[in-house]
């Protein structure tokens, strides 16, 4: 008998006896859940950042045989940055690694979540799922009214005249006003840029609506290119690769005493040892604001 043939009837006994994830005859797709607001951390509503992922997409992407990668999107976006960065790092690894990735969004995955969806070669939604809400978005409050009427004097020292721009304690100036709409304008571009370097020819909807800001559920999205089909993780995967496919959910990496990654999770106990917990509850209310944009 050949080595090879050696090789191949050794490989034969061994293979009732391996773990499953070492077993050829086994396809795998590994799964790394992106939930969260992208940028915005707390330890009661971790979100997402490119150093909170970047450990799972990297084990994902070199899980031995893999299929393709999947990733399942809860987001209603956020930085503009980190959701790029996020977006740019998954498509390195796929170009590095040869491998197929798709997405899978739940609730929702709009602004920067559906950024990060792009990044997919094909995105899956449910019926109920929100896509879309390409747009950017700055929020602030004017206090300048209330200071005068409380008698707060504002005392604001700077080494530049646009340093105190858009302070909330001052009157808005239009002029402010113009450079942000300025700096927003830029981002939208590159985000519009984004989505039509991945989606190509599957967009469909008019360029007025897709690019407003505007959001949908995925049927829409559908009509408009900007959600492939209708399913869910199991069911896709179990069709397009048998019933016997594994789909390990690779998680965050855990700290010497079995603690989650800063900025991915944390133990309701060390919410209550930490100073600062009313800025932690505030913060979660914040979020909540964002995620009740959508109806969530």
């Amino acid at each position: 008998m050949t080595e090879v043939g050696l090789l191949e009837r050794t490989v034969k006994l061994l293979r009732p006896v391996l773990p499953r994830r070492f077993r050829g005859d086994i396809p795998v797709v590994p799964v790394v859940r992106l939930s969260g607001i992208i940028g915005f951390s707390t330890p009661l509503r971790p979100g997402l950042t490119l150093a909170s992922v970047a450990k799972p997409l990297d084990r994902a992407f070199a899980w031995p045989r893999a299929r393709a990668v999947a990733l399942l999107i809860n987001s209603p976006g956020g930085s503009a940055v980190q959701s790029h960065l996020v977006f740019q790092r998954i498509r390195q690894l796929a170009a590095e690694k040869e491998r197929p990735v798709i997405a899978f969004v739940e609730d929702v995955a709009a602004s920067g979540g559906y950024m990060i969806a792009c990044a997919a070669d094909e995105i899956v939604a449910d019926p109920s799922s929100i896509v879309g809400s390409i747009g950017v978005i700055g929020a602030s409050f004017g206090f300048a009214k209330l200071i005068d009427k409380i008698g707060v004097e504002r005392r604001i020292y700077t080494s530049g005249v646009n340093k105190a721009m858009l302070d909330p304690f001052l009157p808005e100036n239009p002029e402010h006003v113009a450079r942000l709409k300025a700096i927003q304008d830029d981002i939208h571009g590159t985000f519009i840029d984004l989505v039509k370097s991945r989606r190509g020819a599957k967009l469909a909807g008019p360029p007025d609506d897709l690019y407003s800001g505007e959001y949908w559920a995925a049927r829409k999205g559908i009509e408009y290119g900007l959600v492939d089909r209708i399913g869910d993780l199991r069911s896709t995967l179990r069709e397009r690769y048998g019933d016997k496919v594994e789909t390990p959910l690779v998680s965050a990496g855990r700290g010497l005493f079995g603690r989650t990654t800063p900025g991915v999770g944390a133990d309701i106990g060390d919410l209550l040892d930490r100073p600062g917990l009313t800025d932690e509850l505030i913060s979660s209310l914040e979020a909540r604001a964002i995620w009740a944009r959508y109806g969530l």
